[in-house]
C-alpha cells in the first residue's frame, strides 16, 4: 500500500452481482481499501479489480482502456500461456487465479499494483520462464511465427471474418488490395496457415478476434 498510509481506491468490475458483490466483501474488509462503485469520476491513481472466467477480446479491450489511467488486478478461472502474455502486454499488474483466491491475497496484489508492482500466481511465473526459455532456443523465423498479429493484420482478419471480399476490405481501410493481399499472405506464412478460412480460424481459436 502507499507508504503514507492513504487508503487505495479500488473500482471491482465484473457483470456478475455475486463476484461483485464477494470481491467487494474482501477488499472491504481492510481500513487501507476505499471501494466506489466504477463510473465517469474514476480516481485515476486508482486500483481497477476486474474479474473474468474466460479471457477473449472484449476483456481486453476492456483491460486496455482501464489501464489508461488505473492499475489493474486481474481475477481469472485460468490463463494459456499466450493468454497470460496477452494480459501482461494489456497492461495488468497482478493477477490472482481464482480458485487461489483468499482476503489477504487480494489485499497483496490490490497494494502492489497500487505501488506500480508486478505480483503473478506461481505458476504464472513458472509458464513466462518456460516461455522465455523456449523462445531463446527456437530460431528467428520461429520465433517471429510467436508474435502476435499487428492492428493490421487484425483489422483485414475482422473484415475477412465478417464475410468481407478483398476489395471491400480495401475501400473499408483506405489502403490498396495489394495491400490487403499482403498483409493475408504474411499471415498465412507466418503463422503456416493454409488458407484465409485457415488464418481467420486460427485467430478466433488463439483469441485474438
Amino acid at each position: 500500500m502507499p507508504a503514507s498510509g492513504t487508503p487505495v481506491t479500488v473500482f471491482v468490475h465484473d457483470a456478475d452481482p455475486l463476484i461483485n458483490a464477494g470481491l467487494t466483501h474482501l477488499l472491504r474488509c481492510s481500513a487501507r481499501i476505499e471501494v466506489r462503485d466504477p463510473g465517469p469520476g474514476d480516481d485515476p491513481a486508482g486500483v481497477a479489480v476486474l474479474f473474468t472466467d474466460r479471457m477473449h477480446r472484449p476483456v481486453l479491450n476492456h483491460l486496455r482502456d482501464l489501464a489508461r489511467s488505473q492499475r489493474l488486478v486481474l481475477v481469472v478461472a485460468h490463463l494459456t500461456e499466450h493468454q497470460l502474455l496477452q494480459a501482461l502486454d494489456a497492461g495488468v499488474s497482478a493477477i490472482l487465479f481464482r480458485h487461489e483466491i483468499t482476503g489477504e491475497r487480494l489485499l497483496d496484489a490490490v497494494g502492489a499494483a497500487a505501488r506500480d508492482e508486478r505480483d503473478l500466481p506461481r505458476e504464472a511465473v513458472g509458464r513466462l520462464v518456460d516461455v522465455v526459455t523456449r523462445l531463446r532456443r527456437q530460431p528467428a523465423e520461429v520465433r517471429d511465427a510467436a508474435r502476435p498479429p499487428t492492428e493490421r493484420e487484425l483489422a483485414v482478419l475482422r473484415l475477412l471474418a465478417d464475410g468481407l471480399e478483398t476489395r471491400d476490405i480495401a475501400e473499408r481501410l483506405g489502403v490498396s488490395e495489394r495491400t490487403v493481399k499482403k498483409v493475408l499472405h504474411g499471415v498465412t506464412v507466418r503463422f503456416r496457415l493454409r488458407n484465409r478460412t485457415h488464418a481467420v480460424a486460427h485467430a478466433l481459436r488463439e483469441g485474438y478476434l
